[in-house]
């Protein structure tokens, strides 16, 4: 079983335009709605893969009313805990350039007694059988130890962990021992300490490290320089496939499902490796959060190449 724990989703506002104007008028060509957040997305994802997960985390307000009826109409199982306040609405601005503006409102104010009411409900499902995704950014009133928190709790019960996160969020949560991480370059730079763009080489050795504090699977996502995945006795770089791109928004999101998706599904290294190049490479064509088809994951599968680190 894969549960899904988006603290601080929100409505995907996806706007198009030729150029953005500053301080001008700005006439929007596209726009698309849908529900978002990180765990949401992968959700999403792995609904498409052909996998089952349960949703949650917190949602309040009309916009999460909206959020839980897309879910529903997915035929996403989900179980959130609702709070007072209104769930964001994040709005990303697409130029013809590729350029990408992001506005991302903060969230609904949580209390202590929602984040234990959360934590609990998440026991309720942890056995040695569930696999918590614990990914995105928390809300107003959330400690950010809180995924260290959780972490403990479902470990207690023999769960496993898959952790996205960035910042002082990541380095706390890495103390409690996550199963699984999906750094991106820039997060592995900054919780390593560069100060300049890493080599492959450099990167490498910190995702070692990592690996030998206990992390089961390291797997670092580096934009059009691909991936690099670190398991036990096994580590390889994948570059990244050639695609029609829309936009890099979900990719994370997309490799973060796969290997979700491949963990229940008990896939090999290999079959792991490339369903997380493939759906990822495949989230870069689609239009805002919306998942690739898994006719088009099968077919990038085919086309992904792993180097021996």
């Amino acid at each position: 079983m894969i549960v899904t724990v988006t603290m601080n989703p929100a409505i995907d506002k996806t706007i198009d335009i030729e150029k953005l104007q500053h301080g001008g008028l700005n006439r929007i060509q596209k726009v698309e709605y849908d529900a978002g957040g990180k765990g949401i997305n992968v959700s999403k994802t792995i609904r498409e893969l052909g996998g089952t997960s349960i949703a949650a985390g917190f949602l309040g307000g009309n916009a999460g009313r909206t959020i839980e009826s897309v879910l529903n109409e997915k035929g996403i199982q989900n179980d959130f805990i609702w709070v007072d306040g209104e769930t964001r609405t994040n709005t990303k601005v697409f130029e013809k350039t590729g350029e990408v503006t992001e506005l991302n409102e903060p969230g609904p104010q949580i209390s202590q007694e929602q984040i234990e009411q959360l934590v609990k409900k998440l026991e309720g499902y942890a056995d040695a059988q569930t696999l918590f995704i614990l990914a995105g950014s928390i809300p107003n009133g959330v400690d950010k130890g809180i995924y260290g928190t959780i972490i403990e709790r479902v470990h207690a019960h023999g769960a496993k962990v898959l952790l996205d996160a960035d910042g002082e969020l990541f380095r706390q949560a890495l103390d409690a021992g996550p199963d699984i991480i999906k750094p991106n370059r820039v997060e592995l730079e900054e919780y390593a300490g560069f100060d300049y763009r890493a080599s492959v080489e450099e990167l490498l050795t910190v995702a070692k490290s990592l690996k030998s504090k206990g992390i089961e699977t390291v797997a670092v996502s580096m934009g059009k320089s691909g991936a690099m995945f670190v398991r036990d006795g096994y580590a390889v770089r994948c570059p990244a496939l050639s695609v029609k791109a829309h936009s890099t928004v979900g990719a994370g999101d997309a490799m973060v499902a796969a290997l979700a998706y491949a963990w229940d599904q008990k896939l090999d290294n290999e079959q792991t490796v490339r369903m997380c190049i493939a759906t990822s490479a495949g989230a870069v064509t689609t239009i805002g959060t919306k998942p690739p088809s898994a006719e088009l994951v099968n077919e990038l599968m085919q086309q992904v190449v792993m180097e021996q680190l």
